[in-house]
């Protein structure tokens, strides 16, 4: 989404407004060029190796979302048996799933490998469980390489305090488990977790899990995960996909010269593809002005939108009505009985009550983590690709909301 003189537009001059009076707000827009956009930049990145991208659906699971990447050649990772199950439908086959649960039950785990998905084990305890279940099923193992590679500590998580994956100090106890067990290791992985700030650390947990590969012999990729940045705020600092991939494609093909024959590279974006696609639209329901602050009431909250929330971070907000009105500062808050506070003290053009906001970066981890806390419904998701438009989500009723539960109808016959 472009401005263009005083109207923000996407492709074809669609006007973002436009979506909110069609189909309403609170709503989750996507623009499927800009998915198109970045996944070509990965490709053509990595162009001079065998790469493989497997898609994070855990970003965006939007059924729509994941039959696009599908057409554009991606693959998918799944951190659920639903994943897995909702890959399929997807149209996503077997082969082309990576399952890469953490602290689940061996019956999940068994339950996706009779599926034919890729395993990805990350504990000695599940290895030493699946390998006695499943000793003919060859596994990807999750390596924590111990390094700080996010910039923030709940979305760092290749760590030494991490929950995520076996320590790299553990190789000698995963070798006991192959070799009692009788597995084969097809991969060795690591995640380091979201928001790279620095392509040299990331390079660095690259050479500490070239060195755990070269201890196993048959090996038929190396995952390195994903974690690439992209800007939140206007000229903030992303990951240097274009640097990172020369950097690592040398070390990968230094690698498999020592290794005797060539190894796949395989990666797991996801807010990397999805991101900066995602747009949410709210509108404002009441401007207030207290004795400190102007408050910006809008018709969400974290029940939609809870990353502010959760994680602290930032989304930048512009006012869609009035692009041209004075700057003011403003508190833009939700309509949640807690403290829902989007944005503090952020400067928009002037607001007045029905004009529509738009927060970006709103495609990855916002929908996807959303409730129903309050009894309030998820919003509806829209697709759009060169000046057209579709629903993809219809907006949530309350008759959906009560569906799950029991006895309901017995106690309105009451």
């Amino acid at each position: 989404m472009q401005l263009h003189g005083n109207k923000f537009e996407f492709e074809g001059g669609l006007n973002p407004a436009d979506l909110a009076k069609t189909y309403g707000t609170p709503l989750y827009v996507y623009d499927f060029d800009k998915i198109a956009t970045q996944y070509e930049r990965l490709q053509q990145a990595f162009s001079e190796t065998d790469a493989h991208f497997y898609y994070a659906c855990k970003a965006n699971n939007n059924l729509a979302v994941l039959q696009y990447l599908l057409q554009l050649g991606a693959g998918i990772d799944c951190v659920s048996l639903n994943e897995v199950h909702l890959g399929l439908m997807a149209g996503f086959t077997a082969d082309r799933i990576m399952f890469t649960p953490n602290s689940v039950a061996i019956d999940e785990v068994v339950a996706a490998a009779d599926l034919g998905v890729h395993i990805n084990i990350d504990s000695i305890s599940i290895l030493e469980q699946f390998g006695q279940a499943r000793p003919q099923v060859p596994v990807c193992i999750r390596i924590n390489p111990h390094i700080m590679a996010g910039g923030h500590a709940n979305i760092s998580v290749g760590h030494i305090d991490s929950k995520f994956g076996i320590s790299v100090h553990q190789v000698p106890h995963i070798k006991r488990v192959l070799a009692l067990t009788g597995q084969r290791v097809s991969g060795i992985h690591m995640h380091t977790g979201s928001d790279i700030l620095d392509v040299e650390v990331f390079l660095q947990g690259a050479d500490i899990l070239y060195a755990v590969a070269e201890q196993f012999p048959d090996l038929g990729y190396i995952d390195f995960g994903s974690g690439f940045k992209v800007p939140y705020k206007p000229d903030d600092y992303a990951t240097d996909i274009e640097y990172l991939a020369e950097k690592l494609i040398a070390r990968h093909n230094d690698f498999c010269k020592s290794y005797s024959r060539p190894l796949s590279l395989c990666f797991e974006p996801g807010k990397f593809l999805v991101s900066e696609a995602g747009y949410f639209l709210v509108t404002a329901t009441v401007v207030k002005t207290t004795t400190s602050s102007v408050f910006v009431g809008v018709d969400s909250g974290f029940n939609h939108l809870i990353r502010p929330m959760l994680y602290n971070a930032y989304h930048h907000i512009v006012n869609l009505t009035n692009p041209d009105e004075k700057p003011r500062f403003y508190n833009i808050v939700g309509n949640i009985c807690e403290t829902d506070t989007f944005a503090s003290n952020r400067i928009l053009h002037e607001v007045i009550e029905g004009d529509v906001l738009c927060f970006l970066n709103a495609g990855a981890y916002c929908y996807a983590m959303a409730s129903n806390y309050n009894m309030r419904g998820r919003p509806a998701e829209v697709q759009v690709s060169k000046g057209q438009h579709k629903l993809i989500r219809r907006r949530e009723t309350l008759a959906d909301m009560l569906s799950t539960q029991v006895g309901l109808s017995d106690q309105n016959d009451g």
